[in-house]
């Protein structure tokens, strides 16, 4: 993710919350944000850069309407900084900054098999208690693993698979 996303997504974090309108500010930046992944031409004209930064800004705030008077501001100002086409990634930030305060942590978990969800429950009860936070979790097949788990949350990755285990041992076996 680019540091530009980031300080924008920080920024906008940090005035809805002075302001105490946290919960309105995501809620209004995260429909906002499908609405364009689910409109190819919002996001197509967003992203082209032919398109005046007025003309992208006169648009986003036709959009944002007088709902959230600080989100539209800041729809306007992204626009008027070229970096219209980029609001669904500043939204992914913002997520990942709202997510924090929450103490809320996202994470994967692929498994060679589906998993019950009562399997499910309490791996994902085990990783509340080691990390003391909130755990949202997706979860995926991947046969290929041949059996064991591997957990993803951000960019810290857990591989106890059976796959895993063999390629850490191939490595070391070719090292030798």
């Amino acid at each position: 993710m680019a540091v530009v996303h980031r300080i924008y997504a920080e920024a906008l974090f940090e005035a809805a919350k002075e302001s105490g309108r946290l919960a309105q500010v995501h809620e209004a930046l995260a429909d906002f944000a499908a609405a364009i992944e689910r409109t190819p031409e919002l996001a197509s004209v967003l992203r082209n850069p032919q398109v005046e930064p007025r003309a992208k800004a006169g648009i986003l705030a036709d959009l944002a309407g007088d709902d959230e008077p600080l989100f539209a501001n800041f729809l306007r100002l992204v626009a008027e900084k070229g970096r219209a086409g980029e609001i669904e990634e500043i939204a992914f930030e913002f997520e990942r900054l709202i997510a924090r305060e929450e103490r809320r942590l996202t994470v994967e978990l692929t498994t060679a098999r589906e998993l019950t969800d009562d399997e499910a429950s309490a791996i994902v009860a085990q990783i509340e208690q080691a990390a003391g936070r909130k755990v949202e979790a997706t979860r995926q097949v991947d046969p290929d693993l041949v059996g064991g788990i591997v957990l993803q949350a951000g960019s810290y990755r857990v591989d106890a698979s059976v796959r895993g285990r063999l390629e850490r041992l191939r490595h070391e076996l070719v090292k030798s």
